[in-house]
């Protein structure tokens, strides 16, 4: 009998602000909400973003402008000044050309047709007498401009030690954190519920640590003349998110790791974490992504390949003459006439745990994860371009929710989290992949739903984006629009789509299940069933009985209120998150342990070592 995986905490920070207690999802549909709920948002993006008099009519404008996608912030770097040098070959004139040099920044050995002349103290006169390939420092203008970014006046390096870490991780330290509060229950509490082995850990990015701190520093460090740090290449890998939740925030000695699959790696990590809690290898799991990939390389890179939304493509579909400001908020146009993607940094986490143990605890259920469908394309002419995994995994998601909440709910209670990257080639794939499972599946008018509108593609973190606004929806019962457009693009297939052009009040009650979707280069396609809170309770109940939620419902007012607590703490900018360096270090001294149980300080239950062989008929 499987172990029913529920997310009973989640927490991050996006373009849209704090995720936990929804406050992210309330950004994006802050105009259709109650004014309460709205102003409860606005306070709670004026403590993250340091702009006091929240409630004023000038300060809600500047946060409206300093939120989700919008032209790239000075705290990344100047888009009209990006350093760059500049190739050229010097040919000396006759007799040479004489240049005096520091005698520490001589090459060694010198160039072809290099002479010292003579030395003075630290300085060496040199003549040059062939021609010499230089770079020069210069400056350019970036043709991308627009990206989601955190909100302005947010920093994470300064609510903890930072000690050089990349923005990834820095954005990894306060997500893994909101997302551990959120839970309204206290580590140690959950730790004494578990072995040590029963905590499970994947998080990672998708193109790993790559500004100056880590990848991206390490590899150019040399030819920008300065030297590598002992710490560019530990925390440039892609797996560092997982390492320092484990050593920094959990203490967790259980499973660990990420998978990378581009655009999908979070989905990726969600499915070996549903797979440890069904089969019961873990009874709680922390899964995210975080990426930080708003850096001048990066972003170069993508617009070599025609991927990304320039400042001329915008122009060019609003009808703008040349050298106007095109509108960056409307950047990312998906299944609209549009012209790339807009890149965005973000850090996403949900808790998941059995639901066995989410009872026992009073845990929040926020909803449960049913399973996530991956699948690769097969053969392709480009390693970039679609393939039909994608119908695979839309296929085996939406008839898994027609096996748990039957036809009739799939029919007129779903709804799909696309992936909606804004590009031309994903508006005709990906529309036609969702209306051919719409066809085979009877499903009339399905509402598609995609965020990147508003929070641009974060690339490892997107669905994790996607799922944790999905619980936005569940929880307030708006289904957000695609405000960027007013149309979808003519070559859109939405014969059995709508596509939402506007935000969709509904009963929660009346939404069953959500199909994230997510693909990726190289053929990295994942779908990914989710199933609404009172889905889950009603299966629950099924199989635990009507008292046991009774008494699930008792605990768990508690837990709402420690979770209500935290976020009031941090909405008010007095949450700090968690970063226990050089705290509980454990050496194998600390063990205590036999041929038959491991006993670690600090848990309750001791690990046990008498197994049974999975191979027994085999020997």
């Amino acid at each position: 009998m499987s172990r029913l995986p529920v997310i009973a905490g989640f927490g991050g920070i996006s373009p849209a602000g704090r995720s936990s207690a929804h406050h992210g999802f309330r950004r994006l549909v802050i105009d259709a909400l109650p004014a309460p709920l709205a102003d409860a948002t606005w306070r709670s993006l004026g403590a993250l973003m340091n702009v006091p008099d929240s409630d004023s009519a000038a300060a809600r404008e500047h946060m409206r402008a300093n939120t989700l996608v919008r032209r790239i912030g000075a705290e990344h770097f100047d888009s009209d000044g990006i350093p760059w040098h500049r190739r050229m070959t010097w040919s000396p004139a006759e007799g040479g050309m004489r240049v005096s040099i520091g005698i520490g920044q001589l090459p060694d050995p010198l160039p072809p047709g290099w002479r010292v002349l003579a030395t003075q103290g630290r300085t060496a006169e040199v003549l040059i007498e062939g021609p010499t390939e230089v770079l020069v420092p210069a400056a350019r203008r970036s043709e991308v401009n627009a990206a989601g970014q955190l909100p302005s006046g947010f920093d994470p390096r300064a609510l903890y030690p930072a000690r050089s870490h990349p923005r990834g991780l820095q954005m990894t330290v306060y997500g893994a954190s909101d997302a551990l509060h959120s839970l309204g229950i206290d580590w140690d509490v959950i730790r004494a519920r578990v072995r040590p082995d029963q905590v499970s850990v994947y998080a990672g990015s998708g193109m790993s640590q790559l500004d100056a701190h880590g990848n991206g520093g390490m590899m150019a460090s040399r030819l920008m003349g300065r030297r590598v740090t002992s710490k560019q290449c530990p925390f440039g890998f892609a797996e560092m998110p997982a390492d320092f939740i484990n050593a920094y925030i959990l203490g967790s000695l259980g499973n660990t790791g990420t998978s990378m699959g581009a655009c999908a790696s979070f989905l990726y990590n969600l499915a070996h974490g549903v797979a440890d809690i069904r089969s019961g290898r873990a009874r709680v799991a922390m899964v995210g992504n975080a990426e930080a990939p708003i850096t001048p390389e990066v972003i170069e890179g993508y617009a070599a390949m025609g991927a990304l939304a320039t400042d001329e493509g915008l122009r060019a579909l609003d009808g703008l003459a040349p050298g106007v400001a095109p509108d960056h908020t409307r950047a990312c146009r998906p299944f609209a006439e549009n012209c790339g993607f807009t890149i965005a940094e973000s850090a996403q986490f949900v808790v998941l745990m059995d639901a066995e143990l989410a009872l026992e605890l009073g845990a929040t259920i926020h909803a449960a994860v049913a399973e996530v469908f991956v699948n690769a394309d097969g053969y392709k002419k480009s390693i970039s371009s679609p393939g039909v995994g994608n119908y695979l995994t839309m296929a085996r998601a939406a008839a898994l929710a027609r096996a748990i909440v039957g036809e009739e709910s799939l029919r007129r209670r779903s709804f799909v989290q696309a992936h909606g990257t804004g590009t031309p080639q994903n508006r005709v794939t990906e529309s036609h992949i969702l209306d051919e499972t719409a066809r085979v599946f009877g499903i009339r008018d399905w509402p598609v739903c995609a965020l990147k509108a508003y929070l641009g593609h974060s690339i490892g973190a997107a669905a994790a984006d996607q799922l944790v606004m999905t619980l936005g929806t569940w929880a307030h019962g708006l289904l957000p629009g695609i405000l960027t457009a007013e149309r979808d693009a003519d070559d859109v297939h939405r014969t059995h789509l709508d596509i939402l052009r506007r935000h969709r009040q509904r009963d929660a009650r009346e939404l069953d299940v959500a199909i994230i979707n997510a693909k990726g280069f190289g053929g990295n396609n994942a779908s990914c069933t989710v199933l609404a809170p009172h889905v889950a309770g009603r299966m629950l109940e099924k199989r635990f009985g009507r008292e046991r939620m009774r008494e699930h419902a008792a605990l768990n007012e508690r837990v709402r209120e420690r979770s209500a607590d935290y976020d009031a703490r941090a909405s008010s900018g007095q949450a700090a998150p968690i970063y226990q360096f050089d705290h509980g270090v454990l050496h194998g001294e600390d063990l205590e342990w036999d041929a038959s149980r491991l006993r670690v300080p600090g848990y309750a239950q001791a690990i046990d070592l008498e197994m049974q062989s999975p191979y027994a008929d085999m020997h």
